[in-house]
């Protein structure tokens, strides 16, 4: 009898480990579940831009390896697609996206109503960006959008009243500035706060303050492949003119490097001087090779002549932010030279030495950082003040150092801090998925996007003369 009990009581310690195993296996599931339902979800909305599928050329511990991409059917979804199953199949290090794909002619519409993620990535036609953006986070979804939001005064308007729509709705919505994250511009930014820069100069029209000049070209290659671009980019009426485009960048930088962590208000602190545009003349062979299309379609046609296109892709900006002086330039040309590439050229002048980064021949075509004194300090008293500054640099940013030349110094810098501009998209798009896990931006970001596309927007009604 009592080998008999003995026996149903291992069967019960037996059955109730099983209970407990079981148990903590559900509970370990329920876990796995819990958090399966809480990752991210991305949906690619008409991807036209290359930018929608670079933000997928890494993947991201919180987001989910599917991703739902509405588009109308054509060539750019399929560019995408192919860019995205690249980084799918590449040898070394490859993502695990899995793309589901909807092109029916309600794309957007079916979008807004299966809400098969949360956060909507929009990097395409820009004349249709702003609607897009509007709806989405009227929807509920946050939004990560390739610049630039907007394209005209229009649009500035739609996208306050987005920003507005995304706070009732306590949803981001975010514009993907990747120039924060190359390292040079990142250093002229600590550079000219610390002591040895003294003050930054107010400056005059003619002698500005803050300088930022870059070049661009049409044809590139992306990923190691030629960029092949919608023929709708080199219209303005869809991508936008310079002015307003490639400058969103360069007023971010000016803002962010001059008045970090500050609030800006755009109706007070703004004042376009002066602004100009001017077009870039285009061929029907170089359009050809870079949107393989043989002709010019039906909305280009007006600015076509003598078989050239002409294209308002550059453009400048004279304006005041905060009482100081700023000029920001952007210019297209077809192809870079062989061995060269996009360049970026900046200053900012300080009362005791100016932080530039150049980017020419001298440079072999690579941004590098620069620190001149100013001709009135004494330069015995001013490498003594740089030298503290670069320790107190080094905390933050070890393995940085000085290299004394004719002009005052080179700035060093480690190749580990040194990142490709595809990758600052991982970059940015982390940054974005640390706010979406806080529920909020910081306090400044929002003001700051809503000033950035005022001057923009405002400076091209000033260029067309309005």
């Amino acid at each position: 009898m009592t080998k008999i009990k003995l026996k149903n009581l291992k069967h019960l310690l037996f059955f109730n480990c099983m209970m407990i195993i079981a148990a903590g296996c559900s509970t370990s599931t329920e876990k796995s579940q819990e958090k399966t339902d809480t990752k991210l979800q991305l949906i690619t909305l008409d991807p036209g831009h290359f930018h929608s599928a670079l933000v997928q050329k890494s993947m991201y511990a919180d987001v989910d390896s599917v991703v739902h991409v509405y588009a109308p059917e054509g060539q750019e979804v399929k560019s995408h697609l192919s860019l995205v199953d690249s980084y799918n199949t590449r040898s070394e290090n490859p993502t695990t996206w899995k793309e589901q794909v909807y092109t029916g002619q309600d794309y957007f519409e079916k979008m807004l109503s299966e809400k098969a993620g949360n956060v909507v990535v929009i990097a395409g036609n820009n004349k249709l960006k702003t609607d897009y953006i509007s709806r989405s986070v009227e929807s509920g979804l946050n939004v990560l959008a390739d610049k630039p939001m907007a394209i005209d005064l229009d649009g500035f308007n739609k996208l306050v009243k987005a920003f507005e729509a995304a706070e009732k709705n306590k949803v981001l919505l975010y514009d993907i500035m990747t120039e924060r994250y190359e390292i040079n511009s990142m250093l002229q930014k600590e550079f000219a706060h610390l002591p040895a820069f003294g003050q930054l100069e107010k400056g005059t029209p003619e002698n500005p303050s803050v300088t930022k000049v870059s070049v661009h070209h049409f044809f590139k290659n992306v990923s190691g492949k030629p960029l092949v671009r919608p023929a709708w980019f080199f219209d303005v009426k869809q991508q936008g003119e310079g002015i307003t485009d490639i400058t969103t960048h360069l007023v971010d930088l000016v803002q962010w490097e001059c008045f970090p962590d500050q609030i800006l208000d755009y109706k007070k602190d703004v004042e376009i001087v002066s602004a100009k545009r001017w077009a870039t003349s285009i061929s029907a062979e170089q359009f050809e090779k870079v949107t393989k299309q043989k002709e010019y379609p039906e909305y280009l046609k007006a600015d076509v002549k003598d078989g050239m296109l002409s294209t308002y892709s550059n453009g400048e900006i004279n304006y005041r932010l905060k009482g100081i002086h700023a000029k920001i330039s952007v210019t297209w040309d077809f192809q870079a030279p062989e061995g060269t590439g996009d360049t970026h050229f900046s200053v900012m002048r300080g009362t005791h030495a100016s932080v530039v980064i150049k980017q020419g021949k001298e440079q072999n075509f690579k941004p590098t950082l620069y620190i001149e004194p100013s001709a009135k300090v004494d330069l015995k008293a001013f490498e003594k003040a740089i030298l503290a500054d670069l320790k107190q640099l080094n905390s933050k940013y070890p393995g940085v150092e000085l290299k004394k030349i004719s002009s005052g110094w080179e700035v060093l810098i480690p190749e580990s801090y040194k990142v490709s501009h595809e990758d600052h998209f991982a970059q940015v798009t982390k940054k974005y998925l640390e706010c979406l896990k806080k529920g909020q931006l910081p306090a400044w970001e929002v003001p700051n996007m809503i000033a950035k596309y005022y001057t923009t927007t405002k400076a091209r009604e000033k260029a067309l003369g309005r």
